[in-house]
């Protein structure tokens, strides 16, 4: 199971950052970084089978694939900003992360813009 290996990962790398922290401590957050992509490219390889499995439903129903596509890239602006914001906050740069969860809040929302529209424009058309 691919989730055990992840947290394998982890607590190895959790252990390796505990021993850079008393000797030297400007490599551990080069560890977590690395250790964080790692985790990532992990979890990423399962994207591709739920793609394909959400593009054969979209084909199959009346899902417009345009509002598909935004759906998962706003899911992956999610993933990818709360990464960031743990990096920021394993860093001490709270304020940073802060940031970063705006910008991302308002990229998601300007990117949803087309769903929305979509959504108003079917729901004047049920109501008189």
């Amino acid at each position: 199971m691919d989730i055990v290996k992840i947290i394998g990962i982890a607590f190895i790398s959790v252990i390796i950052i505990i021993i850079l922290k008393q000797y030297k401590p400007e490599f551990a957050i080069y560890a977590s970084i690395l250790a964080g992509i790692l985790i990532l490219t992990m979890s990423f390889s399962k994207l591709s089978s739920i793609i394909e499995l959400l593009n054969n439903i979209a084909s199959k129903t009346a899902i417009n694939g345009e509002f598909l596509k935004i759906l998962l890239k706003i899911t992956g602006i999610a993933l990818l900003t709360e990464f960031g914001i743990s990096i920021c906050k394993d860093s001490g740069e709270t304020a940073i992360a802060n940031k970063v969860d705006i910008a991302g809040k308002v990229t998601i929302i300007a990117i949803s813009i087309p769903i929305m529209s979509g959504l108003l424009e079917t729901v004047t058309k049920i109501l008189p």
